[in-house]
């Protein structure tokens, strides 16, 4: 190991040092300052003769005479199943007063990409216990589907609630089984955050402790006063961490990670440190390809029983889902939830506008023996009816609702019934996917037979309410 002193500049987060060998791509390095105080860094760029250091820590306190140690080797996570429980700064180091962690071995942090031949399908259903999303945009095992939020909403609320009440069900789903996947697998969530307040670290961590949730979650925390380059290493530790769980120990793993767009400004940082030719809206040309490096580590592999889904969170700036962030995003994912600032406005919670949200794996996860035969058939019903009193609500602000028909109003009460009871669940209701798909029927039970022109006839004759129709034609009288 050799150590320089040869820092020729500083530059934001960046550490600029002559050497006289090669140093790789991502290698691991000690700058000791000469107050005697250590800062890891990792190589951001090589070349012959000059390094460029990204510094987690923060470069306060590194000038010229600082020394520099390449350690010879990449960043690593180390790994052991128990981690479960614990709580991890955005380093991965333990700040939850426990015991030192004893690694079973330690894993390289940009991971190994997932060979498509080796690949499965992802097909199987998590009940996540929000019915807009199990009932409307449902999540399969191994999807990566993003939550994209706006400043001041409640996206924070939500990744709790997701990951308190996220459980694989049994094949049959007949109510919450405990954490136990329906193959007999564990369920765990791994948890990282970026870029956060601190008010909003103490909100996540009383959540985990109170409700229990922390026994089976790995929380990586950090905070909006950490160094923002360490943004950059968190959730590669995360998924890390989960692709040991899932791949080698059977687990099923739900990673949620918030906020994407701290990661994102921290990626834009870094290449304005570098002067490096900018992109759209001065985010860096690669940043698509930086994405992929995350998202795509969700999914299954053939002939191991756990699996990596990942919920990412992001806030579009100025709730526009054409701006780099969330529109890289959606090209790589598999759908989008979007939360809602009318919504929100008037008190739906959790605020999940259905219309633009997607999950372009649906289909795969519902149906016969993995929810409820009529849950596609409830859901494209649901949706159209939604869609189209959605339509009314603009036209009765030009006419009047007195101007519409009988059939008109009913679509327009339909809405208003799915946003106030459907939607609107509270942030601290667990439904099964049967409750869900329940409330569905009461809902649509209010239109006459003949207009659920998307459901099989079969499964109207099972499961209409004849009473919720009475119940409509007496309040119309």
């Amino acid at each position: 190991m050799k150590e320089y002193q040869t820092i020729t500049e500083i530059s934001g987060p960046l550490v600029f040092a002559e050497v006289d060998e090669a140093i790789g791509y991502d290698e691991i390095v000690e700058i000791e300052t000469p107050r005697g105080e250590i800062k890891r860094g990792q190589v951001l760029e090589s070349s012959e003769g000059l390094v460029a250091i990204q510094v987690f820590e923060g470069t306060s306190g590194i000038d010229q005479n600082a020394s520099v140690r390449f350690m010879g080797e990449t960043l690593k996570m180390p790994v052991t199943e128990d981690l479960l429980g614990r709580v991890m700064d955005g380093s991965g180091q333990p700040i939850d007063g426990g015991p030192d962690i004893v690694p079973e071995e330690r894993r390289d942090i940009v991971g190994a990409a997932i060979n498509p031949y080796s690949r499965e399908y992802p097909e199987e259903f998590i009940q996540t216990g929000v019915s807009a999303i199990d009932g409307m945009n449902t999540l399969v095992r191994g999807q990566k589907l993003p939550i994209f939020s706006g400043s001041g909403l409640p996206h924070n609320e939500l990744a709790l609630q997701i990951a308190r009440q996220s459980t694989v069900p049994e094949e049959d789903v007949g109510g919450d089984d405990g954490g136990e996947g329906g193959d007999g697998s564990e369920f765990a969530v791994i948890f990282g955050a970026m870029g956060i307040t601190q008010e909003e670290a103490n909100e996540f961590m009383a959540d985990f402790e109170r409700t229990g949730a922390l026994e089976r979650s790995v929380v990586f925390m950090n905070t909006a006063d950490d160094p923002a380059v360490e943004r950059t290493v968190t959730p590669r530790l995360a998924l890390t961490t989960a692709e040991y769980l899932a791949f080698d120990k059977g687990y099923h793993v739900l990673v949620i990670l918030t906020d994407m767009t701290n990661y994102c400004e921290a990626l834009r940082e870094i290449g304005a440190a570098r002067e490096e030719v900018p992109g759209r809206r001065g985010y860096p040309g690669y940043m698509y390809t930086d994405l992929a490096t995350l998202y795509e580590r969700a999914g299954r592999i053939q002939g191991r029983d756990g699996s990596v889904t990942q919920i990412p969170i992001l806030t579009m700036p100025g709730d526009d889902d054409t701006h780099p962030i969330p529109d890289l995003t959606g090209y790589i994912t598999e759908g989008q939830i979007y939360v809602d600032r009318d919504l929100n406005s008037q008190g739906i919670q959790p605020p999940i506008n259905v219309l633009p949200s997607l999950s372009r794996l649906m289909d795969d996860g519902i149906g016969e023996g993995l929810t409820r035969a009529d849950h596609a058939d409830v859901s494209d019903q649901m949706y159209a009816a939604y869609a189209e009193g959605e339509d009314l609500r603009d036209l009765v602000n030009i006419v009047g609702r007195e101007a519409l028909s009988e059939r008109d109003n009913r679509y327009l009460d339909f809405a208003d019934a799915f946003e106030n009871e459907f939607v609107q669940q509270g942030y601290q209701t667990n439904r099964v996917i049967d409750e869900t798909i329940d409330i569905g029927w009461d809902l649509l039970s209010t239109f006459p037979k003949e207009e659920l022109n998307r459901i099989d006839e079969e499964l109207i004759e099972q499961h209409y309410r004849e009473e919720e129709t009475d119940r409509q034609v007496v309040e119309a009288e």
